[in-house]
């Protein structure tokens, strides 16, 4: 599975966002913006659709910025990929043009199942999850 950049800094606004959840300020668009290199017109754009379809939530004004809507163990990669990106179409039962040979069938299984391996990876994996990652990736690079 290839993942547009637009999923990809989506991912990264959102884990941003699971690391600061529970805090009582929104975070604003700049700190993700600049913190991570990501665009902030692109990044407007994405929360955008982030928001649409009901992951984060925006507080306008001088102390407003965006958190998540959700508790971070509620919100899946899937999720998150599915917002940005249209969900890959299953793979076809014979790989298009070609006759449905047995050597045929077996390539398109197999594709098949890897797809649907990486999808099911992406729904289990939670924004929870990640931000356990990020704190021991954190602890370690601290550490002296």
């Amino acid at each position: 599975m290839r993942l547009s950049a637009k999923a990809q800094y989506a991912c990264v606004a959102m884990l941003d966002l699971a690391c600061s959840h529970g805090e009582s300020q929104p975070i604003h668009l700049r700190h993700i913006a600049d913190k991570h290199g990501i665009s902030q017109r692109f990044l407007v754009q994405i929360l955008l659709q982030l928001k649409g379809a009901g992951l984060v939530e925006s507080t306008r004004g001088a102390t407003g910025g965006y958190h998540l809507a959700r508790a971070p163990i509620e919100i899946s990669l899937a999720d998150i990929v599915h917002a940005i990106d249209q969900p890959p179409p299953p793979a076809p039962a014979a790989l298009s043009g070609l006759f449905a040979t047995p050597v045929v069938q077996v390539v398109s299984a197999v594709l098949q199942e890897a797809q649907d391996r990486e999808q099911h990876r992406l729904a289990e994996m939670t924004l929870e999850d990640l931000v356990k990652q990020a704190q021991k990736r954190s602890e370690i690079s601290y550490q002296i």
